[in-house]
């Protein structure tokens, strides 16, 4: 028996099986208990919807992805805390391929190109296409998101003096300064 502990299930999941692609775009939608599960692990204060259309063609045993992702979302405004809605709208474009090819290609030292960084390997027949459009999601969340009050707050909290500017440049700049 390991010593590690049993990853959780996703909160996502959507097995494919590479035996039964079709033509047919496959449509991804979370639930509402999904949605409240990837709110938790992204800590968002709300994932209203999340849906995804994608494209699935094999070429052989790889399964290149692509389609578009939606998602409105609530988070936190990153410097007053308030709730900031927001829209994303992504595409996915995702290469799955067979575990066996990865750990080949992994074992010796190559740079890779840009239409190989998004390469995600896979056991057996199946991969879950649940999770990498969840992973997908978790990217295009802006960890520093700022609302319309960020200003106001960096006021009250004596971040910014009056007259001195505002603004992503402004900070980048001060913290420049400073160093």
């Amino acid at each position: 028996m390991s010593d590690l502990p049993a990853m959780p299930a996703p909160e996502l999941s959507r097995p494919i099986d590479i035996r039964g692609i079709t033509d047919k775009p496959v449509v991804i939608e979370a639930n509402e208990a999904e949605r409240g599960a990837l709110a938790r692990r992204f800590g968002l204060v709300s994932l209203d919807s999340l849906t995804a259309t994608l494209v699935l063609d094999t070429e052989g045993s790889e399964v290149n992805v692509t389609g578009p992702l939606r998602a409105r979302i609530v988070q936190s405004c990153a410097v007053s805390g308030e709730d900031l809605p927001v829209t994303i709208v992504e595409e996915i474009a995702l290469r799955f391929v067979p575990e066996s090819d990865w750990a080949e290609e992994d074992a010796e030292e190559v740079e890779l190109s840009e239409d190989e960084l998004d390469a995600v390997p896979y056991d057996g027949t199946q991969f879950d296409l649940g999770e990498a459009v969840a992973q997908s999601l978790g990217l295009a969340i802006d960890p520093y998101a700022v609302g319309p009050e960020a200003d106001e707050a960096r006021r009250r909290h004596g971040l910014v003096e009056e007259g001195e500017p505002n603004g992503p440049l402004a900070d980048a700049l001060r913290g420049l300064k400073g160093s």
